[in-house]
């Protein structure tokens, strides 16, 4: 490529991008899936410069490159508004509203112009303030210019190759690859909000080891009732999540902790003894300061019930 990553044809856009994806993997080895603006925002070294890859405005094109590297959404934030409303299509893909309402202005006719040659690009969904989820190889798969819309597909990073025709794209695959990738979605953001709701602490034991803690469903995910919102969710180390989701530590509606009657008689090593046996008819040790993310009362009433029918 040179010394600089001035691209001159769509061979060097492929390799640029293939730059971005690798760096992005290196970020999520070291952050996790969930990754810091703070990190995002310094861009990837390419050629002897280094390349942003996120700007203030959702669709994003580096100065050096021809055409947009990235789209995101920006992450809710309560009682503002997003700039834009981007949405899911009955066929399972991302809807991505238009920059404005000039299909002419040039983010718009960049982001075409990826259909057109099917370039990837990188996808940003904002999970909470300061917090994204990269999605990546994202392709522009349909352009709607009476909607305002184009239609992106995420992609199975083994088919990025220059030489892939469109005509070979199995679209099928690409909609799987996206619903995957949305649930995967829906999974960090609940963890990031409940930790977040619990102060990065367990609320049984309190450990404050991120990296050791998990968001526990309070009715799971495949009840009716089992949405990922916060107040469907606790704050657990790996140890008392699975002793939860296993019917072998129970949350009583008041907050207040048991353990199962037949392993309250067990007699084990310290383990047992101080991780579970000694919690029985203890508090949770934290629950979020706000009302409105603490462990919602019908939710504990149900999964209650569930305990005690196991015991």
């Amino acid at each position: 490529m040179g010394a600089r990553a001035d691209v001159g044809s769509v061979g060097q856009e492929w390799v640029v991008r293939q730059s971005v994806f690798a760096w992005l993997d290196g970020l999520v080895a070291r952050y996790g899936e969930v990754l810091p603006f703070s990190a995002l925002r310094e861009g990837t070294p390419v050629g002897g410069e280094r390349i942003r890859v996120m700007g203030p405005q959702g669709i994003f094109k580096p100065a050096q490159l021809r055409f947009p590297v990235s789209i995101t959404t920006a992450p809710v934030v309560p009682g503002r508004p997003r700039p834009y409303d981007d949405e899911v299509s009955d066929g399972g893909l991302l809807l991505y509203r238009y920059r404005g309402t000039d299909p002419l202005h040039h983010d718009n006719v960049g982001l075409r112009q990826l259909l057109e040659l099917q370039l990837p690009l990188v996808y940003f969904q904002g999970v909470t303030k300061g917090m994204y989820v990269a999605q990546y190889p994202a392709f522009i798969t349909a352009d709607d210019p009476g909607a305002l819309t184009f239609t992106v597909a995420i992609d199975d990073p083994a088919a990025i190759r220059p030489d892939l025709h469109p005509d070979a794209v199995d679209l099928a695959r690409r909609i799987y690859v996206t619903r995957l990738a949305r649930q995967r979605l829906h999974q960090f953001a609940f963890r990031q909000k409940v930790l977040r709701a619990y102060s990065e602490s367990c609320a049984v034991c309190r450990l404050r080891h991120p990296e050791l803690l998990d968001a526990a469903h309070i009715l799971p995910d495949t009840d009716p009732l089992g949405e990922p919102i916060v107040p469907n969710g606790m704050a657990m180390c790996k140890l008392h999540h699975a002793a939860f989701d296993r019917n072998i530590l129970g949350v009583r509606p008041d907050l207040v902790v048991e353990i199962r009657d037949d392993i309250l008689q067990e007699i084990d090593g310290p383990m047992l003894r101080h991780g579970l046996q000694e919690l029985d008819r203890r508090r949770l040790l934290v629950v979020p300061r706000r009302e409105a993310e603490r462990p919602r009362q019908a939710f504990l009433e149900e999964r209650y019930e569930r305990f005690r029918a196991a015991g």
